[in-house]
């Protein structure tokens, strides 16, 4: 099974991207990060290598992180690897992260390919899977009321999870709503 490649990008489109490996192409499906490489420039990528009847397909992920994740939504009934990919390009990992912890499967229902059942069992499997948040109880909570208050406030939920991974979740909870409403008002 292929796990990493290290090469370079021979050619490109709009979902996966080829690449030059010894001599050989390896046709990957990658996430848009992987995708701003630009033709004829050098990259390194973990893979998960799908074998099925239908033949073999690569996935291709810029660490180990969003390739554990990948694997962890693999696991969802209903998730296969096309979808599991459009979850992952959909946002960064603190994003879909905090839509979980927020049991928001209006988040996930939006990406094409994912009806309401499916974006609830993704929550409801993964919520005690993924470490998504802190060990800190302390920061967790300023973080999930700070998501409240935001949300009590008007703004919508990609608002509000958009700041929460920009602020200081080791402050006290005052402190964040203050840094997430100033970052709010420069948008």
């Amino acid at each position: 099974m292929i796990g990493y490649l290290e090469g370079h990008v021979v050619y490109k489109t709009l979902s996966y991207t080829i690449v030059n490996v010894g001599g050989v192409g390896y046709k990957v499906f990658v996430v848009p990060q992987l995708l701003e490489t630009p033709q004829g420039q050098a990259i390194k990528m973990f893979v998960y290598h799908k074998s099925s009847d239908d033949g073999q397909s690569l996935f291709g992920f810029p660490d180990v992180v969003s390739l554990h994740f990948f694997e962890l939504l693999l696991t969802v009934s209903g998730v296969g690897p096309k979808i599991a990919l459009s979850i992952l390009s959909s946002g960064d990992m603190n994003t879909l992260k905090e839509a979980i912890a927020q049991q928001d499967s209006a988040f996930f229902s939006q990406m094409g390919g994912i009806g309401k059942k499916t974006a609830e069992r993704i929550i409801v499997d993964l919520k005690d899977k993924i470490g998504i948040l802190t060990s800190d109880a302390a920061s967790t909570n300023g973080s999930s009321d700070v998501f409240d208050a935001l949300t009590g406030l008007g703004y919508s939920t990609n608002e509000a999870r958009r700041v929460l991974t920009d602020i200081d979740r080791s402050a006290p909870m005052e402190a964040q709503l203050k840094q997430a409403l100033k970052l709010l008002s420069k948008t």
